[in-house]
């Protein structure tokens, strides 16, 4: 059994939950479900980030601590998950004693190797980033994700030695090509090194909410480097090294666009100070744009996905998240293309689809479904979708394989049309058409039920198939010909009822 790891990034705790973490989440989610399908030892990490200055502030504003804060916020991320359906494996909170100890220990083997240093630090800093400025990401004197201006700051902290780390990461990428997906991405972090890294800062004297560093309790852990250790603190580093050996590097760490300096710089950096490996791979997001503009509480653009679930169920707002945008190009959310595309693809074809089966099974076939034959014209479509699927989702591409998926049920509804079972008289050739498309409906069960968990186990058990969806394998199981025949078939209510728009 193979393993696989993955993680999300964890959620800054300064709002409540919205769109964008709700996207990279529901991605990482589904690509951990597929390899489920596949049979591997999968394991899935989220959390929540609680330190730094714009929790310090929120704080003071609401006139609570700084934890009774966090407490306040960070299980609101957690109940969201479950609304969502992500099946993750641990959930992470910063001020936790495990992720305390595991940045202290980070630290201190960094500092060991000699690449944390005292420094002074003059420069601009945007709160809302948690990040200093380089004078090129600055435009029109504001920061370019919060159309704010930063601040002004002069601070004496310790610095990680980022400038002596540029040639072993180009080494390592050069050996890793494949290492980040997109792979326009990639040419984005090679130009950040080879445009030269400067040091950064890993420490503040200028608030108390944070991690003390082990050699200088007077410094907080700069939120970053606090941040980016989850990733190893939760596999156990610092607390169960011998349990971490056997979990780490992960496969993934699935990460929005705006942080792949961090994460595929400034991360592989301080793991190699530390003596550690790099993860094996990123996969980066693009945003999902509203107004064209990036969801944040600064620009006031939130959507709050938990309301979208209210209107067109947890399946239907996990399906257009993954299928309305290619993962890695920006998106553009829209409420009506949200209906638009639950109303056609999943009303109209899906929907439609088991709505006709049921009814000509119920109608024609005695509530019993036949079993498929293996000349069916559906077989190489079924094949080719399965091919294809599984080609997307390793290439961490879940819009095209829904895609895919979809061109079985397309092709599944054209069978119909064209062969109008609802006027044929029962007998084999009736046989023949309805336990094909049964068979189609089977298999795309098991091909969508990353995306749509709930929905999938409920189609199943429509067309007779007790056994869950999750102890279903890709190849075993979406060979042509699996759906036995001789089941109970029940239509039951609309999957999808259309929504006006």
């Amino acid at each position: 059994m193979a393993a696989f790891r993955v993680t999300t990034p964890i959620y800054y705790v300064n709002a409540k939950p919205h769109l964008g973490h709700a996207y990279t989440t529901i991605v990482a989610d589904a690509v951990a479900r597929w390899h489920r399908l596949l049979g591997d030892d999968v394991h899935l990490l989220t959390g929540t980030d609680e330190h730094g200055l714009k929790i310090q502030q929120a704080a003071d504003a609401k006139g609570v601590s700084p934890k009774e804060f966090v407490d306040s916020i960070a299980p609101l991320f957690a109940e969201a998950w479950e609304r969502l359906d992500i099946a993750h494996d641990d959930f992470i909170r910063t001020t936790e004693a495990r992720h305390v100890a595991g940045v202290k220990a980070l630290l201190q083997a960094c500092h060991d190797a000699g690449d944390i240093e005292l420094d002074t630090y003059r420069g601009q800093y945007c709160v809302a980033c948690e990040a200093y400025l380089l004078p090129d990401d600055i435009v029109d004197g504001k920061c370019p994700v919060h159309r704010t201006e930063p601040q002004q700051v002069e601070e004496t902290n310790y610095f990680f030695r980022l400038s002596r780390f540029g040639d072993r990461l180009l080494e390592w990428y050069a050996a890793h090509p494949d290492a980040i997906k997109p792979a326009h991405r990639m040419n984005e972090v090679l130009g950040f090194i080879r445009g030269g890294l400067d040091d950064f800062s890993v420490s503040r004297t200028s608030l108390d909410w944070g991690i003390p560093l082990p050699w200088d309790p007077d410094h907080v852990a700069y939120v970053w480097f606090d941040a980016l250790a989850n990733y190893v603190t939760a596999h156990g580093y610092g607390t169960d090294d011998a349990g971490f050996r056997g979990k780490w590097p992960v496969d993934y760490h699935f990460i929005g666009k705006d942080i792949i300096r961090f994460h595929c710089v400034y991360w592989p950096a301080m793991l190699m100070s530390a003596g550690l490996e790099p993860p094996r791979g990123w996969a980066v997001g693009g945003w999902l744009l509203v107004g064209g503009e990036k969801m944040s509480k600064t620009t006031g653009n939130v959507v709050n996905p938990l309301d979208l679930v209210d209107e067109v169920s947890v399946d239907g707002f996990r399906y257009y998240v993954l299928a309305d945008t290619a993962y890695g190009n920006d998106g553009d959310f829209t409420h009506e293309g949200l209906l638009a595309r639950y109303n056609s693809d999943l009303a109209n074809n899906l929907g439609n689809l088991l709505s006709r089966v049921a009814t000509v099974v119920g109608s024609k076939c005695g509530g019993i479904g036949p079993a498929p034959l293996p000349g069916s014209p559906l077989a190489d479509a079924a094949a080719r979708a399965v091919e294809d699927a599984a080609a997307a989702w390793e290439a961490v591409q879940p819009s095209r394989a829904l895609e895919a998926t979809w061109s079985l049920i397309r092709a599944a509804n054209a069978n119909l049309e064209v062969n109008e079972p609802w006027k044929m008289e029962p007998g084999p050739e009736l046989d023949a058409v309805m336990g094909g498309a049964l068979e189609v409906l089977r298999i795309v069960a098991i091909l969508a039920s990353p995306a749509m968990p709930r929905t999938c186990a409920e189609i199943l058990r429509r067309i007779g198939i007790d056994r869950p969806v999750h102890e279903a394998r890709i190849g075993r199981d979406t060979a042509w010909g699996g759906y036995p025949g001789g089941l109970a078939v029940t239509k039951g209510d609309p999957l999808f009822p259309r929504k006006k728009a």
